[in-house]
C-alpha cells in the first residue's frame, strides 16, 4: 500500500486537564469516523485507547495512545494523552510531532492548571490550536462562563465557532458559527446529526457571536479588514480560508463545544481537524538549529521516535514521526544517537492496543515500528548517519522520590532491569544509586507517578518492591583546626603490629571533600606507608563523629610519626590514620550540614500567600515571585528534609493545582535543636541495628 502525501494527513494531539474528556473525545473521533463499531466508556474500561490494567483500573490515562483513520477523504493521526500531571511528558512529545492541538476543555472547569502550561507549549512550538469545550450535558456545565475563563487565560483571539443550543440535560445540538446553521442530535449513532433552522431565541445570540468571529476573521489580511470595515460583505470561502490561514498561524483559536460521551458535536470537531489544522505539506518546511527537513518523499528519509512502550514479551514498540522521505518496511536505517543500524521490520498502525500493518510511510505520517534493538524515545532514525538535532522536548524533573528494594532476596538485578525499561517508556522517571547513603532511589514527578512505576513493576515484570523515604545525605564539617597523635600496637605472640603517626586538620570549603598533604620529613614514616595513612584518613571520613555522616572539607597534614622495621604494616598505619583523623575530629568542633534546595512552586494567585506561609514553617526563605500566565512562580530556599514529603502537602494547599521542581543549592550548617533531633535518630538506628 502507498504512503499517504502529506497533504492529506492530520497529525492532532488531544491535550488538557485530567477529567476533561479527552478520552471520551477520542472514542467518539473514531466512532463517528467509523474507525470503530460502538462507543467506549471510560468507567467501564471498554475504550480503544486506555486499554492498560492500570489505566482501566485508575480510570486516566497513563500512556500516550496513538490511533489512525479517516475522515473526508484524510489521514487523521489522533494522539490521546494523559491529563494527569505525573504523565505530562507523553503529552509534550505529542505536542513536539503534531501539526495542530484540540484542547479539551470541561464545560464545568473552564481552564484548569494542566491546560495553560500545556498551552504554553504549545505556543512555544507554534501549533495551530482548536479548543473543544466538552461536558456540556453536565450540571453547572455553562459554555458561555468557559468561553470567557478560555479568552481571560489565552486573549482576544480565542473565538467561538460554535454555540450551544440547550444547556445541561436540555443540550440537544449547536449553531455553526461559519455556516449560521443549526443541528439537532438525535441519538449517539454516527450521523445523528439533523440540520434545523436556527431557534428564534437565539438568534440574536448566533449574530453576536457571529460578529465576534467575522471581526476575527477579518484581521487575517489588510485586504478583507479594509473590505470588512467598508461594510462589504465576506463571502463564505473567503471567511473559510481566512480561518484556515489564522488557525496555522496561531492567530485564532476556535471554540468548538459538544458532549463527548452523547457522540454530540463530534462529527463538526472531525470537520474542523479538516478545514482548519494544517496539513504537514501546509505546515512546510521544519528548522531545527539550522537543519531543514521538508515534508518531501524524495530527500532522504529522517524520523523521530517519539514514544517508546516496553513490554516484556513482546519487546520495545517505538512510536515515530517521519519529517522527510519515505520508512519502508524491510529496510535499514541509521540511529543517529547511538551511530548504529538498525533493521525496520515490521511497520504498523495502531489503534490503541490492536495494530494493522503497513508497507511504508511517507513524510508527515506517524507510525509504529515493533522489536528495534537499540532505539528509543528521542532517537532520531535517517536514511545516512548524521547529526540531526531534532530531540525531546524538556521535560520537568522528578521530585517525589523514595528509596526502592526488592522484596524478595536476588531480585535486585531483576529489579533494576525492569525500571530501566520504564525509563525507556518515561523519560521523567529518574532511577540511582545514592552514592552517600547507599540506597537505590526511585523518583517520579507525583506521589501517583510513583505508585504506577510500582504497580507495573509487579503487573508487567512480575517484582514486588517495598518503598520507603529517603534519607536526607547530611554531611558532617569541623569548624576549627586540630591536631591528633595516634599510635596502633599489637602484640600477638609472633610478628607484631606497629604505627605512630601525627596528623594535623584544619576546615576547608564545604563542597571540598579531602586534600591529603604529606609533610613527613626525615623518613620518620616510609614513603610506602604513606598511602595506607591516607587511606585510613578516606575511611574515617565515611561516617563522622556527630551523626556518622560522610565528613566534608577538610585538609588533614601528616607531619610525624614513627614506624617499626619488622611490626610496621600498611594494615597498622591505616588503622592509625583512622584512629588519628576520629580523636582530631573530635577535638575540632564537628557540625552537621544537610543540603539547601532551591524550590520553585507554580500556583494559582490565589493560593501564593498559603504557600508561602508553609514555606515559611519548613525554615524556608522565600527568595521572590513572578507572574507565568495566569500562575504565580513562587522560588525559596528549603532545607531537604523539610520537602521529602511535599507533594501531598503542596496538593492539599493547592486543591491540586499547583507543582513544583528542586535542585540541590548548597550545603549548611544545621542548627542547633534541629541537629540534637537528627543526633537523637541517628543513635536510635545504630540501638536498633545492635539490638
Amino acid at each position: 500500500m502507498a504512503h499517504e502525501s502529506p497533504k492529506r494527513i492530520r497529525n492532532v494531539a488531544l491535550v488538557g486537564h485530567r477529567g476533561s474528556g479527552k478520552t471520551s473525545v477520542n472514542e467518539a473521533l473514531l466512532f463517528e469516523a467509523g474507525a470503530t463499531n460502538r462507543l467506549g466508556s471510560v468507567a467501564d474500561g471498554t475504550t480503544v485507547s486506555d486499554s492498560a490494567p492500570d489505566e482501566k483500573s485508575r480510570e486516566m490515562s497513563i500512556s500516550a495512545s496513538l490511533s489512525s483513520f479517516r475522515w473526508d477523504d484524510r489521514k487523521i493521526n489522533l494522539v490521546d494523552t494523559p491529563g494527569e500531571p505525573s504523565f505530562v511528558a507523553d503529552a509534550l512529545a505529542a505536542l513536539r510531532v503534531c501539526e495542530g492541538a484540540v484542547f479539551v476543555v470541561n464545560g464545568v472547569m473552564g481552564v484548569e492548571v494542566t491546560t495553560g502550561r500545556l498551552w504554553e507549549r504549545a505556543d512555544e512550538l507554534g501549533l495551530a490550536r482548536l479548543i473543544f469545550v466538552n461536558m456540556l450535558d453536565r450540571e453547572r456545565a455553562d459554555f458561555f462562563r468557559a468561553l470567557e475563563s478560555l479568552k481571560a487565560s489565552f486573549g482576544q483571539h480565542v473565538v467561538a465557532t460554535e454555540i450551544p443550543i440547550g444547556s445541561e440535560h436540555e443540550l440537544e445540538g449547536l449553531i455553526d458559527l461559519v455556516d449560521m446553521k443549526a443541528y439537532r442530535y438525535d441519538g449517539t449513532g454516527p450521523g445523528a446529526a439533523q440540520e434545523i433552522e436556527i431557534p428564534e431565541e437565539l438568534r440574536a445570540q448566533a449574530q453576536e457571536y457571529r460578529e465576534k468571529l467575522m471581526d476575527e476573521v477579518a484581521e487575517v489580511s489588510d485586504q478583507l479588514m479594509e473590505r470588512y470595515l467598508e461594510g462589504e460583505e465576506i463571502s463564505h470561502e473567503e471567511t473559510v480560508s481566512a480561518l484556515k490561514t489564522g488557525v496555522t498561524e496561531g492567530r485564532i483559536f476556535p471554540v468548538t463545544c459538544g458532549a463527548a460521551t452523547r457522540n454530540l458535536g463530534i462529527n463538526r470537531l472531525l470537520d474542523a481537524f479538516v478545514e482548519d489544522l494544517p496539513s504537514p505539506a501546509k505546515k512546510g518546511p521544519v528548522e531545527v538549529d539550522g537543519t531543514v527537513l521538508e515534508p518531501d518523499e524524495s530527500k532522504d528519509m529522517v524520523a523521530f521516535v517519539f514514544k517508546t512502550l516496553a513490554d516484556p514479551f513482546a519487546g520495545r514498540l517505538n512510536l515515530f514521526r517521519v519529517y522527510q522521505g519515505v520508512l519502508e518496511h524491510d529496510s535499514q536505517v541509521h540511529n543517529c544517537r547511538g551511530h548504529v543500524k538498525e533493521r525496520i521490520g515490521q511497520l504498523l498502525v495502531p489503534q490503541g492496543k490492536d495494530t494493522e500493518h503497513a508497507d511504508e510511510f511517507g513524510p508527515g505520517d506517524i507510525g509504529a515500528v515493533a522489536k528495534l534493538k537499540e532505539t528509543r524515545a528521542g532517537d532520531v532514525l535517517s536514511a545516512k548517519d548524521a547529526e540531526i538535532p531534532l530531540c525531546m522536548p524538556d521535560m520537568p524533573k522528578p521530585v517525589m522520590a523514595f528509596a526502592i528494594e526488592a522484596k524478595a532476596k536476588g531480585d535486585e538485578e531483576k529489579m533494576g532491569a525492569a525500571l530501566r525499561r520504564l525509563q525507556e517508556e518515561d523519560p521523567t522517571i529518574d532511577f540511582h544509586r545514592d552514592q552517600q547513603t547507599g540506597e537505590q532511589i526511585v523518583a517520579g514527578l507525583t506521589q501517583v507517578h510513583v505508585e504506577v512505576i510500582v504497580d507495573r513493576l509487579r503487573e508487567r515484570f512480575g517484582t514486588e518492591v517495598e518503598l520507603h523515604p529517603p534519607r536526607v545525605p547530611y554531611r558532617e564539617m569541623i569548624r576549627r583546626g586540630a591536631k591528633s597523635h595516634a599510635r596502633y600496637k599489637k602484640q600477638t605472640g609472633g610478628r607484631g603490629q606497629f604505627a605512630d603517626c601525627h596528623i594535623e586538620i584544619e576546615p576547608l570549603s564545604h563542597e571540598e571533600d579531602l586534600e591529603f598533604v604529606n609533610a613527613i620529613k626525615g623518613g620518620v614514616i616510609p614513603g610506602g606507608f604513606i598511602p595506607a595513612v591516607e587511606k585510613g584518613v578516606q575511611e574515617a571520613m565515611r561516617s563522622g563523629v556527630v551523626a556518622g555522616y560522610p565528613v566534608k572539607g577538610v585538609r588533614v597534614k601528616l607531619f610525624d610519626g614513627q614506624h617499626h622495621s619488622v611490626d610496621s604494616s600498611e594494615m597498622a598505619f591505616k588503622i592509625a590514620g583512622s584512629m588519628a583523623f576520629k580523636d582530631a575530629m573530635e577535638q575540632a568542633d564537628p557540625a552537621l550540614m544537610e543540603p539547601i534546595m532551591t524550590l520553585s512552586v507554580l500556583v494559582p494567585e490565589d493560593c501564593v500567600g498559603d504557600v508561602i506561609g508553609d514555606l515559611n514553617s519548613r525554615r524556608g526563605r522565600p527568595l521572590g515571585m513572578e507572574p507565568r500566565g495566569a500562575l504565580t512562580e513562587i522560588k525559596a530556599e528549603v532545607p531537604m528534609a523539610e520537602v521529602l514529603e511535599y507533594a501531598p502537602d503542596l496538593r492539599a494547599i493547592t486543591g491540586g493545582r499547583g507543582e513544583y521542581s528542586m535542585d540541590l543549592a548548597r550545603y549548611e550548617e544545621v542548627p542547633g535543636h534541629v541537629s540534637q533531633q537528627v543526633v537523637a535518630r541517628a543513635q536510635e538506628a545504630r540501638e536498633a541495628v545492635k539490638a
